[in-house]
């Protein structure tokens, strides 16, 4: 007898059958119609931004499979165009800015509590930890008032440190370090510690380069956060000297009225950062996910 036919025998493996066949089709059915709803606005911004003003109106179809769904030629000229009449060259160079600076705070908060949460043992500690998580039910919007109350007192309206210095920490971030952090093994740290290590240089040394996936997620989501904030920058601020790209593009949908094609321009130059830093970041960004919840 075979050991496939042992196998199946012993009940340790059983051949597919048609039922699951059938439930796999399904499946993939409904993902790819899922996939296809989301990926449809993308799609319309894509082709909009393509097309001359006159298209946005006579070529219109909500099927990407029509002719009218796509321009008839294609206008890169439309993207030169938004970013001349939006100054999305300040805006842009605000929000790289304001988002690199952020990333930086989030990584040196975050990785410090984590740490401490992971590997040092000290009364009310998983006390403490509990009431962190608890803030992560505590909608934005109620941090707004606080947050320009103690911005205005610090004398910090209308600059850098109002759009960065509120948001360098989050439950969030530290949580999903922390799980990481957690799955080292302690005697690591603990023998860097008898070598005359402090935790300061225990976590440089040892744990951050062991977790270059999760740091590489936390820095790709603060990022993102960062790049796509649109409600604090408009209280924080009030002229353009730091306003960032989100701001720049509600103030340009206003002030380009009926063209379409320049509006979804200025989207399509908003998102593509995010997109092409995704796409660089998607291995490791997976895998810190798949992984944070092991152990810990």
């Amino acid at each position: 007898m075979a050991t496939e036919d042992l196998l199946v025998a012993a009940g340790r493996q059983r051949p597919p059958g048609p039922r699951h066949g059938a439930r796999r089709v399904i499946l993939y059915v409904v993902l790819s119609l899922g996939a296809f709803a989301c990926i449809l606005p993308f799609l319309y911004m894509v082709s909009t931004s393509l097309k001359s003003s006159a298209e946005t109106i006579t070529r219109v179809s909500p099927v990407p499979f029509s002719p009218d769904f796509w321009p008839s030629a294609l206008r890169w000229d439309n993207f030169a165009e938004a970013w001349t009449l939006a100054s999305f060259s300040l805006y842009f160079r605000n929000s790289i800015i304001t988002a690199a600076v952020t990333v930086a705070g989030v990584i040196v908060t975050s990785s410090l509590a984590a740490y401490a949460f992971a590997k040092i043992r000290f009364a009310g500690s998983r006390a403490v930890f509990a009431v962190l998580l608890a803030t992560l039910i505590i909608p934005e919007s109620v941090y707004l008032v606080p947050n320009f109350i103690i911005v205005t007192r610090l004398g910090w309206y209308d600059s850098l440190a109002a759009l960065t210095v509120p948001f360098m920490a989050s439950a969030f971030y530290i949580f999903l370090l922390r799980q990481f952090f957690a799955q080292i093994p302690n005697e690591l740290v603990e023998s860097a510690r008898i070598d005359g290590a402090g935790h300061l240089r225990s976590l440089v040394s040892i744990v951050l380069p062991l977790s270059g996936a999760p740091v590489f997620t936390v820095a790709f989501l603060a990022f993102v956060g960062s790049w796509n904030s649109l409600q604090w920058p408009l209280v924080a601020t009030r002229t353009p000297r730091w306003r960032p790209l989100t701001v720049g593009l509600t103030t340009f949908i206003s002030d380009a009225g009926p063209q379409n094609q320049l509006i979804m321009a200025g989207a399509m130059i908003a998102i593509v950062p995010v997109i092409l830093l995704y796409f660089l970041a998607q291995k490791r960004f997976t895998e810190a996910i798949a992984r944070s919840g092991i152990k810990g």
